[in-house]
């Protein structure tokens, strides 16, 4: 198959640092490359994959101090999927909405994963008008506020099983990992630490948006001997990080579409403590990888319970539902699906040319593309 990934250009794929949704995006295509399908990539220049890049920009978006505009990239991006798009059997967005206008009137078969939160009252309005673009989630829970859209599934992230390894005995310090923001509450997790008297080690980013926060609410309670702020951690880091980690602890305050840091800890071996805010409770299994906890007590209950939990085991239900070798083959599975319906509504739609159709979707979608052509169809049809 012939499938175009289309990332954000604010991180590389894999991203250096933090980034959630380019490190998904580069899990994908690498697996997909893996498994034999020829895989196109739109991504930043300094983007590292076994796929073909199509770099709009020479370096990722977030870190450049020369980049001034970063929607033009994306735009010049567009372009150039656009340019390309006969060269696809379909095309991967991980753009949000960016590409919607493009993608209605070239016709292209194209699918997008919502990869944020969408309990935006702004969003309601752009997804009733485009309410046919072909969406997956990440979570169940993150559907609940727009289940009216056209979903074509839910697919759960994943991890290359050999990215990290787990450690059977438990480390001595509590753990954080993300983005110091306002709903990731990290100042839960300090509070935390204060009163089960453990370290905690803080690895975190502070986008520009959040410096404020931070200085004012945050930076004060690092002033202890138990809080430790390492920082900004890359991949080489992360790993020795949770897999030394007692606990994770992901306090967070806000509709979690997904929570990768979550799946990365289980990787690790390493026990998980979450609020039960959205997918928290369809990545967690409660007693068994983890907790789900509703406020502070509960939570200090959690860590004093940790020692409950088989480390093992959180590896095991990671490797069982959150590899990238599970991810790909249910994309591929909606992949050719949505090739399947496409086929069909063709036959439906057009006379179809006298010759058999072949009974390989692909090969049957050229067949009549070519007869279409013949035709001189315009090309939004």
């Amino acid at each position: 198959m012939r499938i175009a990934q289309v990332s954000p250009l604010y991180e590389s794929v894999p991203p250096k640092l933090y980034g959630g949704t380019e490190r998904v995006v580069s899990f994908l295509t690498e697996e997909l490359v893996q498994q034999g399908h020829e895989v196109t990539l739109f991504a930043s220049g300094d983007s590292v994959t076994q796929a073909r890049l199509v770099a709009p920009c020479e370096r990722s978006l977030r870190l450049d101090p020369e980049c001034v505009d970063q929607m033009a990239h994306h735009i010049l991006m567009l372009e150039q999927v656009v340019q390309q798009v006969d060269n696809f059997d379909i095309i991967h967005f991980h753009l949000d909405y960016l590409h919607f206008p493009l993608s209605r009137r070239y016709g292209m078969l194209n699918v997008t994963t919502l990869h944020g939160r969408l309990d935006i009252p702004d969003l309601v309005p752009l997804y009733q008008e485009f309410r046919e673009m072909p969406l997956v989630s990440i979570s169940n829970a993150q559907r609940e506020p727009l289940p009216w859209v056209n979903w074509q599934g839910t697919v759960y992230h994943g991890l290359p099983v050999d990215l990290y390894t787990a450690s059977a005995q438990p480390g001595e310090y509590l753990a954080f990992l993300g983005r110091i923001s306002p709903e990731k509450r990290v100042d839960r997790a300090i509070e935390v630490a204060k009163r089960v008297n453990m370290p905690l080690k803080i690895a975190a980013k502070i986008d520009p948006a959040d410096e404020e926060y931070f200085q004012a609410e945050i930076k004060p309670l690092l002033d202890h001997p138990l809080i430790e702020y390492v920082g900004e951690v890359g991949e080489g880091e992360k790993g020795e990080f949770l897999r030394n980690a007692y606990a994770l602890l992901f306090p967070i305050n806000w509709p979690e579409p997904f929570g990768l840091v979550m799946i990365e800890a289980m990787a690790c071996g390493t026990p998980v403590i979450a609020y039960e805010h959205g997918a928290v409770p369809e990545v967690l299994h409660d007693g068994k990888t983890g907790f789900v906890v509703h406020d502070l007590a509960e939570t200090v209950q959690a860590v004093e319970r940790v020692e409950t939990i088989d480390r093992r085991e959180c590896r095991r239900v990671f490797e069982e539902r959150f590899s990238a070798s599970r991810m790909a083959r249910d994309y591929v599975a909606l992949y050719e699906r949505m090739l399947e319906e496409r086929r069909m509504s063709l036959e439906s739609s057009f006379h179809l040319p006298t010759e058999p159709l072949s009974d390989k979707p692909l090969v049957a979608i050229d067949q009549m593309a070519r007869h279409l052509n013949r035709r001189q169809f315009p090309r939004h049809h």
